[in-house]
């Protein structure tokens, strides 16, 4: 293969050396001031531009009392800003920490483990940001005029021990601190791996608060490359395609799946190729100007890695890095070109390669160790590996994902390989789910293959029947998953891993030992003892509160259902419409404790769901009282008709628009279910 030997000429090999990554910053900034350092919306700013903006920030900071190796937290959307609020802390001495301000509530639990001297935010952030403590904060972009114009130049001031402090991706994340000596040699290493250029374009995928961006951003600034930007909100699938294309980037930061949605996107087709078929190019192929991918984040699999490159031109590279938050996320690599020759059963191997320089890996009772590439001391991942034959390191699961099976641990990637070595299965997970009086199950949760479209009626679904055939002798019977659950997609954290937590239960799993009962079609499987009231239940419960509403309306509200002044044939449509009010009602009612379950099925958000269905059940009740107590108010009695119609009227448009908004969200997680 053509890649490991591709010819990209040195950055500057007669550059002094830095002792920082903020020399090579500064260095760049001196010698190519004109050169371009951030494409982002609305403008871009170049080396010189960036660097007399962070100066102004760092005066700021330190005419604000900030201490040597004060921590200052960033909190803002804006990716171009916490670029300028980083470089700014870096050049005052200090430390820095992102935080991750878009999802609801991680931002103020992070901030709440900090003792920060100042946090730099927006308007628009300060609000959700400040939890009492009377922390300072500083409103980004308020620096500028407010020092004299020698506030341009960089304060002289020595720099703190500590770069950054940066969460880790655990499942209880906990700050860890990086030296400037890290991250300036995790930088080095990579580059003598990736072989950045000036002429480079870099993108990262990720979140501004996970360890990709906030060491990452050194392999574009500290090279002489730009770096494109997103700067309203986090990026998705179709901005990153459009930026690709728009600004020709020509190196892509990305997890698994983005760089899968980027170069494989889903087509909605019944069709699924076959093993081994190429991948038919686009015509806006987003990757025609990509000469290197670096994904990290999570496993990817050899024949994952396979389809990316064969996505990219000719000579184009794709990096597997394996890093941990502690080691400023390099510690392995792997490429294609570093095979001896062709290995079987690709999609089961995930290989990790070899360490970056400086870096190395040993094996502690199966657990991968990271040594950093500044020399410290070895760090355990929490992973499990194995060292092969050919000296390539290979992913063997983590060991938080093991499932106490009969008493031993039990590491489901193996199985989860050889569930996704089936045509038809792009990804899977398996995890083990409670299903009553002390009873225990293994669920697959799969996903179809990249780029052949989502699994639509009528295609070729697999099912548990074809899974226990594809199984059936690779593993012992008891560890082969009884259910199947079909997503769109495997649910993933903000660092771009497999969320496993973030699973949904399948619906109606009951005990094994129960019978199950089938109905017809694919998508009908269910089960007996269900966890809510059947559609018999539902409607018997409907129909006796139905009754008892009519029988006491005339008890709440006498004469509002006086129909003796109404005449023929106009009398029965009104009794039929109070009847129907009060079948209504009863509905509701039954909708508010049997609804919620099913909604949940859907796949949509939490928040949504719960607003979703409390709105359904107030379309259904409201009309019983608002009924009666519009016969009971005289015309003429506006205050009284006001009162009603913003009692009423007012909260169902309310409801009505809940409910739109509910219908046209994307579910999450939209999932079949097959026991």
């Amino acid at each position: 293969m053509t890649q490991g030997s591709e010819s990209v000429p040195s950055a500057r090999p007669s550059r002094p050396a830095a002792d920082s990554v903020l020399d090579h910053f500064e260095q760049w900034a001196r010698d190519t001031p004109d050169a371009r350092a951030v494409t982002a919306v609305p403008g871009a700013l170049t080396y010189g531009e960036l660097d007399v903006r962070a100066n102004r920030l760092a005066h700021h900071l330190l005419a604000a009392g900030l201490p040597p190796g004060g921590l200052v937290a960033i909190g803002t959307a804006r990716q171009s800003e916490i670029l300028v609020a980083l470089l700014a802390i870096l050049k005052a001495g200090g430390t820095y920490v992102v935080l991750d301000v878009e999802t609801s509530g991680s931002g103020p639990r992070r901030l709440a483990t900090l003792e920060p001297f100042a946090v730099l935010t927006h308007a628009a952030h300060q609000a959700r940001l400040d939890d009492g403590r009377g922390l300072r904060f500083i409103r980004l972009g308020a620096e500028a005029g407010a020092i004299n114009q020698r506030s341009g130049e960089p304060p002289a001031r020595p720099r703190a021990r500590d770069a950054l402090l940066q969460f880790t991706g655990a499942a209880e994340p906990r700050a860890a601190a990086l030296t400037h000596a890290l991250l300036l040699a995790a930088h080095e290493a990579w580059s003598a791996v990736a072989r950045p250029t000036p002429e480079d374009r870099h993108l990262i995928t990720s979140g501004s608060d996970v360890t990709p961006f906030t060491t990452g951003w050194t392999r574009a600034l500290c090279s002489g490359g730009s770096l494109v930007l997103t700067d309203r909100g986090p990026w998705t699938p179709d901005t990153i395609r459009a930026a690709v294309g728009a600004e020709r980037v020509t190196v892509v930061h990305s997890d698994p799946a983005g760089a899968t949605r980027l170069l494989l996107p889903e087509r909605e087709t019944l069709l699924v190729p076959r093993p081994g078929a190429p991948l038919p190019r686009q015509d806006d192929d987003a990757a025609r100007t990509v000469r290197l991918l670096h994904v990290t984040g999570d496993r990817l699999h050899l024949d994952q890695q396979a389809d990316l490159q064969a996505r990219l031109r000719p000579g184009g590279r794709v990096l597997n890095v394996y890093g941990s938050t502690e080691t400023a996320g390099v510690g392995t690599w792997f490429e294609l070109s570093q095979l001896p020759g062709p290995l079987d059963a690709p999609e089961e191997l995930s290989l990790l390669g070899t360490p970056f320089p400086g870096c190395r890996a040993e094996l502690r009772e199966g657990e991968l160790y990271l040594g950093p590439p500044d020399g410290g001391d070895a760090i355990p991942t929490g992973d499990l590996a194995r060292a092969r034959p050919d000296g390539l390191w290979e992913f063997r699961g983590r060991l938080r994902d093991r499932i106490p099976l009969d008493g031993l641990p039990f590491d489901p990637h193996p199985l989860e390989a050889l569930i996704r070595s089936h045509a038809h299965i792009g990804a899977a997970l398996v995890a083990e789910i409670e299903v009553g009086r002390g009873a225990r199950r293994l669920v697959a949760y799969i996903s179809p293959p990249p780029g052949g479209g989502a699994w639509l009626p009528g295609g070729d679904l697999p099912d548990s029947d074809q899974l226990r055939d594809h199984l059936r002798g690779k593993v012992p019977e008891e560890r082969i998953p009884r259910t199947v659950v079909r997503l769109r997609a495997l649910p993933r954290n903000p660092a771009g891993q497999e969320d496993r937590t973030a699973l949904p239960r399948p619906p109606r799993l009951t005990d094994p030992a129960t019978p199950i009962r089938r109905t017809g079609g694919k998508y009908a499987a269910s089960a007996g003892g269900t966890e809510f009231p059947t559609g018999c239940a539902t409607g018997c419960g409907t129909l006796v509160l139905g009754v008892m509403a009519l029988i006491f309306t005339d008890v709440l509200w006498p004469g509002s259902t006086e129909l003796g002044g109404v005449p023929a044939p106009w009398a029965p449509l009104f009794f039929i419409l109070y009847l129907c009010e009060c079948l209504a009602f009863g509905a509701g009612l039954m909708f508010l404790f049997t609804g919620r379950p099913r909604m949940r099925e859907q796949g949509r958000g939490a928040g949504i769901t719960a607003a979703a269905h409390l709105a359904v059940v107030y379309l259904l009740v409201a009309w019983w009282p608002q009924d009666n107590l519009y016969r009971l108010a005289a015309k003429d009695d506006l205050p009284r008709q006001a009162a009603l119609v913003y009692a009423f009227n007012v909260p169902l448009m309310i409801a009505a628009a809940i409910v739109a908004a509910y219908v046209i969200r994307k579910p999450a997680s939209a999932f079949d279910f097959e026991d």
